[in-house]
């Protein structure tokens, strides 16, 4: 009898809490699983509205994939600032210690497609949008803290030549990857640590962050200092060799996405350090480098890290779609007190990002929940697709007399840029190149296991390359960034210094 009544309050639990099933509109829907026809066994009616609804909204279901990043993993959490850096920027979320801003992170691999390996060798995105009182505010970096090119002109071709051949479609191909970057010797500093162990992260939450390019933190008076970001995991920092990548992803293709989800579930959340790296204009001409150039980083020799803040991620998103797939991230998202720099790269991607948000995801892509600014927003920019942002009156237009109360706010205008007497627009390569000293660097910091795995990672791609004419190119950069390095490829690879010769820097 106890049975019973305990199994009665159970249907009647389930009978309360049950929902009924509705259409796009809100209809009640009265059967999901018979089609409406001409008699038992007769033809389809397109008379029968969940239906065609239904197969309209499956049809439609996916959006154009990202051309880079596709294949991503996100969470929320929040920063907490340690500081007050209100001497250097104006950013108000970076003006208190202990300041809390609520965050979204989103970690991808760059040149593979949805659905692929969490294990391929490739660089990790490391995007994190702030939801601040001014507003949005993104750093969009990688794992890595270097780029393979510093200019975003070459970034179509280099894309093209990670993504599957247009003649075969068959995946990343070393005879086309090298061919491109036999011909740039710049990308010398980021293939070291791409084929190192550093090209394949364990998982995202035991995963280096960096900002990549140089940004201008600028306080009240105008004042610019150039910034570099790195973002530390409390959890420490560990890499995969290829067998042990191998090894996971014969069982596993999405781990890096589900360590990070059912380490956030389980309450073990994972936790970053920020830092910084500041220099002054003046110091630039003191460097064999250009610190705006992003085929370099800054050691510490040149600028110390300053300890920023902390971020914890404690949310998973509801929907992988709605909240991952459909975050939107861009550099150009930006606050007062923080501005790009005239690294070239950048400059680019000041567009691109926000031009591929507009594909993808409509010109109000902002306004997706995941995108919105926490803080009210107040524009004229009107209508378009999917715009749900509240907008009301006669005037949609500014300077208006009948809405004096709206105007700009002129401490925040953009920061003066001073330029040389007499400069002039050119198309050229920037002052101070330095191509191989920081890729000769890196390699010698490595320890013996670690200069070993990139020699066999990196020559074992070399070796599938048929042009042997690039293999000698491609050996010749690597022969000026370190002699050891170098020469340990020629014997990897099977080639004499006199194929090489032609090619070393004169």
């Amino acid at each position: 009898m106890r049975k019973l009544s305990i199994l009665a309050l159970t249907l009647m639990s389930l009978s309360v809490s049950a929902q009924t099933l509705t259409t796009n509109t809100g209809s009640p829907v009265g059967d999901n699983q018979n089609s409406k026809t001409i008699g038992n066994n007769g033809h389809v009616l397109l008379e029968d509205i969940h239906l065609i609804e239904k197969l309209a909204a499956f049809d439609r279901e996916r959006i154009p994939e990202r051309v880079v990043h596709a294949r991503g993993a996100g969470a929320y959490g929040e920063f907490v600032a340690a500081q007050d850096f209100s001497d250097v920027t104006m950013a108000h979320f970076l003006g208190q210690a202990g300041r809390k801003t609520p965050l979204f992170v989103r970690f991808s691999t760059v040149t593979h497609q949805q659905g692929s390996p969490e294990t391929y060798r490739d660089p990790r995105g490391f995007a994190v949008k702030f939801y601040t009182e001014q507003g949005n505010y993104d750093i969009v970096g990688n794992n890595l803290p270097v780029f393979f090119i510093r200019d975003a002109i070459k970034f179509p071709d280099m894309v093209h030549a990670f993504k599957p051949s247009p003649l075969t479609n068959g995946a990343s191909d070393p005879n086309r990857v090298f061919d491109f970057f036999s011909n740039i010797p710049e990308s010398t500093h980021m293939l070291t640590w791409l084929f190192s162990d550093y090209g394949i992260p364990a998982n995202y939450r035991e995963m280096v962050g960096n900002g990549v390019h140089a940004y201008k933190w600028v306080n009240e008076n105008g004042e610019v200092t150039y910034v570099k970001y790195n973002w530390r995991p409390k959890q420490g920092e560990r890499n995969l060799t290829q067998e042990e990548a191998n090894a996971i992803q014969s069982t596993q293709i999405e781990h890096a996405t589900l360590d990070l989800h059912n380490a956030i579930k389980g309450g073990n959340y994972p936790q970053w350090d920020l830092y910084v790296q500041m220099l002054k204009k003046e110091d630039f001409d003191k460097l064999d480098f250009n610190p705006v150039d992003v085929t370099k980083v800054w050691s510490e020799k040149v600028a110390k890290s300053v300890f920023v803040g902390t971020m914890t991620l404690n949310r998973n998103a509801d929907n992988y779609f709605q909240e991952v797939e459909q975050a939107a991230f861009s550099p150009a998202t930006l606050v007062p007190g923080i501005e790009p720099s005239e690294d070239k790269l950048l400059q680019g991607r000041l567009f691109s990002y926000f031009d591929t948000q507009r594909h993808r995801l409509t010109g109000n892509f902002q306004q997706i929940p995941v995108n919105a600014s926490k803080n009210k927003v107040t524009t004229y920019n009107a209508d378009g697709y999917m715009s749900i942002r509240a907008q009301k009156g006669d005037v949609n237009y500014q300077p208006s007399t009948n809405l004096p109360e709206i105007k700009e706010d002129t401490k925040f205008k953009y920061s003066k840029s001073v330029f040389p007497a007499g400069t002039t627009t050119v198309q050229a390569k920037i002052d101070k190149e330095n191509n191989f000293a920081q890729a000769g660097e890196l390699y010698r910091s490595f320890s013996k296991k670690d200069q070993d795995n990139l020699i066999k990672n990196l020559s074992g791609a070399l070796n599938a390359v048929n042009n042997k004419v690039i293999v000698h190119k491609m050996l010749a950069h690597f022969y000026q960034a370190d002699k050891e390095y170098g020469t340990r490829l020629l014997k990897a690879t099977n080639t004499s210094m006199n194929d090489v010769q032609q090619y070393l820097k004169k």
